[in-house]
């Protein structure tokens, strides 16, 4: 697929990638130059990304003591990641 370069620098990103990457107007994209010296674009993630990453993520509050306690059948998540990582 080829794109054009405007004469104010701009590039035109061929549909069907924009299709296949799900970039719309107004998303960010980065680009970066690999080992091979080959530029490589990148869509940024949006906070709509974000959120989906997150949304079955557990969440659970963590009451902690002032001695740096908490009671791990109220907050079992949180203290298995404590105990496995």
């Amino acid at each position: 697929m080829i794109g054009t370069v405007t004469s104010q620098g701009q590039i035109s990103i061929p549909a069907e990638l924009r299709k296949q990457f799900d970039i719309k107007k107004g998303d960010k994209v980065t680009f970066t130059v690999n080992d091979e010296q080959q530029m490589v674009l990148e869509k940024e993630p949006t906070k709509s990304d974000w959120d989906n990453l997150f949304a079955n993520y557990p969440t659970e509050v963590v009451d902690i003591d002032e001695n740096g306690k908490y009671d791990k059948e109220k907050s079992p998540n949180f203290h298995d990641w404590m105990v496995n990582g």
